[in-house]
């Protein structure tokens, strides 16, 4: 299925590269080099992430640069990696995961809808809306797990601030395997998967969004980039043979088309994204015994806090977190794709 803008007239100028689908890819190739790039872009990223949870699960709000000068204070440069090992283990088989089931449901649903008679905007659509649930889905099963001890790891403070760095959780970790076995002895198997349904209720709405509005958005761009060529060409200005864009044409706009999906997701899904990261994190004291929030009470004690706008903290890191993420991603994934497209 092509999922290239110049389909119709106003973007007929545009000579954008075909898409390439599931079947063109070289399978060992492409998983090999996806592991090496998506692990370097998630060791870039993944300061954001730690300023973003301990924002999250905070009972006080504190900005992110007050936020960031205690953790560089009183921990230096390695705060901001804490449980950046762990988090790394669950991201290669998660990240293959999820490229696969991606690709996999895109390719096959497109193909289906357009063989439907759909046309090809709307095949578009509602393939890249169902693989972006799919892929969330399949991804959630690995990557829970790694979520609730890496972040276990990322709230634990130091003694040297009670106020912003205090540890967030009642438990002391050496390390992430260390995490592992007191999670496995306090909660059993379960406690590995605490806010796995939470984390489905965001993350597959939020890929089904960030995919619909990325292919959308992206599409727009060629349409009207493909107007203004067009209109060049009759007021006798262009050349009349068609514009063929180089690389970083195509950056500037699968950037932008990140950007601007990434805000409607992060915006969109910001409230379960708190839920899920407070469920993973905390627990209630009754008699002495710590306990699981449920997720009735995690609301309530975010509403308790700050009324509505508790539930957007973080709300800035996880922007630019998102927005750099999902530039990075589209691009060195479009870059991977090309790089393990078979010979032919």
């Amino acid at each position: 299925m092509s999922l290239s803008a110049a389909e119709d007239d106003s973007a007929s100028e545009i000579h954008i590269p075909a898409e390439i689908d599931w079947h063109m890819l070289d399978k060992s190739r492409f998983f090999f080099l996806g592991a090496a790039l998506f692990s370097g872009v998630s060791a870039a990223l993944y300061p954001m992430v730690v300023l973003k949870t301990r924002q999250q699960v905070s009972s006080t709000h504190y900005s992110c640069l007050n936020m960031s000068c205690a953790i560089m204070r009183y921990e230096g440069f390695r705060g901001f990696y804490k449980g950046f090992g762990t988090s790394l283990m669950g991201t290669i088989p998660a990240r293959a995961l999820y490229m696969a089931a991606l690709e996999i449901t895109k390719s096959n649903v497109g193909t289906a809808f357009l063989d439907l008679g759909f046309s090809d905007t709307t095949a578009t659509a509602i393939a890249s809306a169902t693989a972006g649930v799919t892929s969330a889905m399949a991804a959630q099963l690995v990557w829970t797990p790694i979520d609730v001890v890496s972040q276990r790891l990322m709230v634990q403070g130091t003694g040297g601030s009670k106020t912003i760095l205090a540890n967030l959780n009642s438990e002391n970790y050496r390390n992430g395997l260390d995490a592992f076995r007191k999670i496995l002895c306090s909660d059993g198997p379960r406690g590995f998967y605490r806010g796995f349904g939470v984390s489905i209720l965001t993350y597959a709405p939020s890929n089904a969004v960030w995919w619909t509005s990325y292919s959308m958005v992206h599409r727009l761009i060629w349409g009207a980039f493909g107007c203004y060529m067009g209109k060049r060409d009759e007021s006798g200005l262009g050349n009349g043979c068609g514009f063929r864009p180089d690389s970083k044409a195509m950056v500037a706009v699968q950037g932008l088309s990140a950007i601007m999906a990434s805000g409607v997701s992060a915006i969109v899904t910001m409230p379960l994204d708190t839920i899920k990261t407070r469920l993973q994190v905390l627990d209630a004291e009754e008699n002495g015994r710590k306990m699981p929030l449920t997720f009735l009470q995690t609301v309530r004690n975010l509403v308790k806090e700050g009324g509505i706008p508790a539930c957007y903290r973080g709300l800035g890191p996880r922007w630019a977190s998102m927005s750099v993420s999902a530039t990075t991603m589209i691009t060195t994934y479009e870059f991977l794709k090309r790089m393990s497209t078979k010979s032919q």
